[in-house]
């Protein structure tokens, strides 16, 4: 077995009826450029033949590939277990059904060594899985990194899926947990908890090192009205944790609530064409007025901070005025047509 010590990265690859995916994936961290990392695999009571391939992945690569195998609790449980479980200096997620370039364990644990950073993030390539075809290319343009206590408006840059990133281990081993984890906006909240206890660099790899699988139809991913409690209690809970450990970042917290629920959230419930978009809008709106209120008068969005740093924070900038002169109707109408029917879509 390889001492703790010697590993540089563990990546943590969560399995759920991905037995189709799953040796592609699995091959491409067999064959990493970086020779000291670690596979810690979750089968998550998964009733298909996932076990098997990890199982026979963990015989031929001992030590390399580790087997966490349990009765299905979701994913959100099986990332803190293989958390517990990994010995690297820094971690990295990867979804089953994606694979990674040969440099992608190299080139993140360089560039997070290099500058003693907590985060380092790579970018990503959108693949349809039936054609291959390369739908977008994101987090891929250079960029400057920066300090999380210097510039952490720059927070919201960040996409929120942890399978382009790797985070330093001590902080993600000694992360706050949620008593009730969302099902939708999961990744999300992960992030957040992860930021509550960093204060070091961020830096980006602008090269494309993952390629994100995407199934038939998954462009837009629909949310039930149901699921939208679950989201707000958690972001309540995180807040929570904000303001008795880090209160000067509860304005970066505001800003990136409105981001992803106020814009991305209402996107989604606004897919489900049995919603009332106009009441959606106002529920939302009534929700980060009250709990997240400096999305109004952000510092992290507006004309002078937003045009400096540019990108994400831009088109944040933009939607906030369309949201706060009632336009937000027809602005998602425009973006779902653009979507639908010219087959472009913005990301956020």
């Amino acid at each position: 077995m390889t001492d703790q010590t010697e590993i540089a990265l563990s990546i943590i690859v969560p399995c759920y009826k991905v037995e189709k995916y799953l040796p592609k994936c699995l091959d491409s961290l067999m064959g990493q450029s970086l020779s000291n990392i670690e596979a810690i695999c979750i089968n998550d009571g998964s009733p298909d033949r996932c076990i098997d391939i990890l199982r026979d992945y963990e015989r031929r690569y001992p030590g390399k590939v580790v087997v966490i195998d349990k009765q299905n609790e979701g994913v959100w449980k099986g990332r803190w277990d293989g958390i517990a479980l990994a010995r690297g200096e820094y971690i990295g997620f990867l979804d089953s059904d994606d694979y990674a370039a040969p440099d992608f364990a190299e080139s993140l644990y360089t560039a997070a060594k290099e500058a003693d950073a907590d985060i380092a993030v790579c970018g990503f390539d959108r693949v349809d899985l039936e054609t291959g075809k390369v739908l977008s290319r994101e987090m891929a343009v250079p960029r400057e990194g920066f300090s999380i206590d210097e510039d952490p408006g720059r927070l919201v840059e960040l996409n929120g899926a942890p399978w382009n990133k790797c985070f330093r281990a001590s902080v993600l081993k000694s992360m706050r947990n949620l008593s009730d984890p969302p099902t939708v906006l999961d990744d999300l909240a992960f992030h957040l908890l992860a930021y509550c206890d960093m204060s070091g660099r961020v830096v980006f790899v602008p090269k494309s090192l993952i390629c994100y699988m995407v199934r038939a139809g998954s462009i837009i991913n629909t949310v039930r009205p149901s699921q939208v409690d679950s989201i707000f209690r958690a972001f309540l809970e995180i807040k929570g944790y904000y303001q008795q450990a880090r209160p000067e970042l509860l304005t970066v917290l505001d800003a990136i609530a409105f981001l992803h629920l106020g814009v991305s959230l209402v996107f989604r419930l606004s897919c489900d064409k049995g919603n009332d978009l106009s009441a959606t809008i106002h529920m939302m709106t009534s929700y980060l007025d009250e709990n997240f209120p400096t999305w109004r008068r952000s510092p992290y969005i507006n004309a002078r901070y937003s045009l400096s740093r540019g990108g994400a924070l831009v088109k944040l900038w933009v939607v906030q005025k369309v949201y706060r002169l009632h336009l937000m109707g027809a602005f998602l109408a425009a973006y779902r047509f653009m979507i639908d029917r010219l087959h472009v879509d913005i990301k956020w």
